[in-house]
């Protein structure tokens, strides 16, 4: 009897949106006790340039230490492949660049702190043994440059999932960053070729990540898979009107054939109260850029990281902890707790919330969920079990 007025109060606290008192105890306990795994940190573009994880990581989200005071037990690195290699064909190249820096330059340069991981299990065993675990992802579908035998070889490299798009629409899938571009040729989803490429992942045993596509892309990677599918990075957009999230429909959607949406901590994903904000502070902030950068040869990890800098230091609009944990409520809502995971884009945003500053953070975020009301069970649900569920329905689906 006990239990069940427990678990009512619990559940009337979650839906007035009222909180709870924590112990710091507590939130130690169910953070300690949940395998936290965060599907996309952006962190080998900057590696990639020189940068060493092992040391200060600065403005910037993501070093060796504060992962380890975040308590992560698991990261998906991002072979992220911009746009502009597209140009002159050099997806390819570019991807097995971050995927070499990965594998050379993070894992096997701290074999004490990370172990490589391919699937379910691994990521579990590297947990038991007190490492954490680094998984790939690649970011945009132009990596594989239309070419069937590229995506095989990525897996063969320990590659994952592949985002099918990124900002731009590659030559067989419509991305939802330029559907309004009149210059741009669209495919009203995805072609007979963005199929297949669907296919072959679903043969592989490598996830489908649907974070960055466009609706129509979307609704027909959902068709075409016969494994679960993931939405790496991403957000809601009944909270946050951006062509970024997914609609209730595609989370409802998502979820109904085992699918995971991971959190998207980017502040124009997550307020709108940040995204009315930046019509009126834009314009100081590129001022600002510009005087400060004036004359400086910059790449692109040290032009958002001083964005991000200037953004702090000037004192502009940002999310708050409170609205990445709204949207978690919303998907619980709408589609049911084994559909939130966490894909924070760390690394790869200019403005993160506050009290989710950099990946040293995340127990910010399990405070909140309990004083929210989520038990313990819904935390590891949200934090790794719902995404270790998706994984091992992938490699069943492609018989491993």
């Amino acid at each position: 009897m006990k239990t069940r007025i427990l678990v009512l109060c619990l559940a009337a606290l979650f839906l007035s949106g009222q909180t709870r008192s924590v112990t710091d105890a507590e939130v130690q306990r169910v953070h300690r006790a949940a395998l936290l795994i965060d599907t996309h940190n952006d962190v080998p573009w900057r590696v990639v340039d020189g940068f060493d994880l092992g040391s200060k990581a600065g403005e910037w989200h993501t070093d060796l230490t504060r992962l380890k005071a975040g308590g992560l037990g698991a990261v998906f690195f991002v072979a992220y492949v911009s746009k502009d290699y597209v140009d002159g064909n050099r997806s390819a190249h570019r991807t097995l660049q971050l995927i070499d820096t990965i594998r050379k330059d993070i894992i096997a340069r701290y074999p004490n702190d990370f172990a490589f991981a391919t699937n379910a299990r691994e990521i579990e065993d590297v947990r038991k043994s007190g490492k954490i675990a680094a998984l790939i992802g690649i970011e945009g579908g132009h990596a594989i440059e239309d070419n069937l035998g590229l995506l095989r070889q990525y897996y063969n490299l320990g590659a994952r999932y592949m985002t099918l798009t990124h900002t731009n629409t590659n030559s067989w899938a419509d991305s939802s960053g330029d559907m309004t571009n009149p210059g741009v040729k669209h495919h009203d989803g995805l072609t007979e070729f963005g199929k297949q490429v669907v296919r072959e992942m679903n043969r592989l045993g490598m996830m489908v990540d649907v974070s960055h596509t466009a609706d129509a892309t979307f609704e027909d990677a959902l068709a075409v898979s016969t494994a679960p599918i993931i939405a790496s990075h991403s957000s809601s957009r009944a909270l946050t009107n951006h062509p970024r999230n997914l609609t209730d429909a595609m989370i409802v959607a998502l979820a109904k054939k085992g699918g995971v949406m991971q959190i998207n901590f980017n502040c124009g994903f997550v307020s709108e109260k940040f995204r009315a904000a930046q019509a009126a502070e834009e314009p100081r902030l590129e001022a600002r850029f510009k005087q400060v950068t004036a004359g400086k040869k910059m790449n692109e990890p040290e032009i958002d990281g001083t964005y991000q800098r200037l953004r702090l230091e000037m004192g502009l609009t940002r999310a708050t902890l409170s609205d990445v944990v709204d949207h978690i409520d919303h998907v619980r809502k709408i589609a049911g707790i084994d559909a939130i995971g966490i894909g924070s884009d760390f690394n790869g945003i200019t403005c993160s919330p506050q009290g989710l500053d950099d990946v040293s953070q995340f127990p910010n975020l399990t405070r909140a969920l309990l004083e929210r009301g989520y038990s313990e069970a819904d935390i590891v649900k949200i934090y790794g079990g719902n995404l270790l569920r998706v994984m091992r329905a992938v490699e069943k689906a492609a018989g491993k």
